[in-house]
C-alpha cells in the first residue's frame, strides 16, 4: 500500500483578511502565536473569527492583536463572560519584535493581521509588515488584476 498524502496546507485556515492586501503593500510576513483562552480556541476550531477590522498594536514592548472578533460559541460555559473583541497578546521572538518596533516607529510601517490558522494543533496568526496604499495604487493594482484576467481569457480562446 502507498503512503497517504498529507493534507493541504490551507486545511487549517480559519480566517483570512483579504482587505489587508488591498489596502496595504505587504513587504514581509511573520508567524506569531496567540495567547488565547479556552473558549477562544473552541470558537476558532468552529471558524468563528473575523480579521477584517483587526490590527496589531505595540505597547510596552509587546505586540497585541486588537479589534479582531472571535465570536463565542452558544455552548460556552455559563460561569465565564466571553469578550469577543478583547486584545490578545501575540507571541513573537524578541528579534522579530525588535524589527517590528523599529519599522513601525521609525519608518512608518503598519502591522496588519493577514490570516489565522492552525499548525500542529496550535493557533497561529500570520502578520504582515507593510505600508498603506494610496488610492491611485489601489486603482493600478485593480487594473493589473483585470488585465491578467483578460489575458487568461484570450489565451484560453487561442488554445481551443
Amino acid at each position: 500500500m502507498g503512503k497517504s498524502k498529507a493534507k493541504p496546507d490551507n486545511s487549517g485556515t480559519i480566517a483570512v483578511n483579504r482587505k489587508a492586501r488591498h489596502d496595504y503593500l505587504i513587504e514581509t510576513e511573520y508567524e506569531a502565536g496567540m495567547e488565547l483562552l479556552g473558549w477562544e480556541v473552541k470558537a476558532l476550531r468552529a471558524k468563528k473569527a473575523n480579521l477584517t477590522d483587526g490590527y496589531v498594536v505595540i505597547q510596552k514592548g509587546q505586540a497585541w492583536l486588537t479589534a479582531c472578533n472571535i465570536s463565542p460559541l452558544i455552548a460556552a460555559s455559563t460561569h465565564i463572560k466571553p469578550e469577543p473583541m478583547r486584545a490578545r497578546r501575540l507571541l513573537l521572538h524578541r528579534e522579530e519584535l525588535n524589527k517590528l518596533i523599529g519599522a513601525v516607529e521609525r519608518k512608518g510601517y503598519s502591522i496588519v493581521p493577514l490570516k489565522i490558522y492552525f499548525t500542529r494543533g496550535l493557533a497561529k496568526l500570520k502578520i504582515g509588515l507593510g505600508k498603506g496604499k494610496k488610492q491611485h495604487d489601489k486603482r493600478a493594482s485593480e487594473k493589473d488584476r483585470d488585465w491578467k484576467r483578460e489575458q487568461s481569457r484570450i489565451m484560453k480562446s487561442f488554445n481551443r
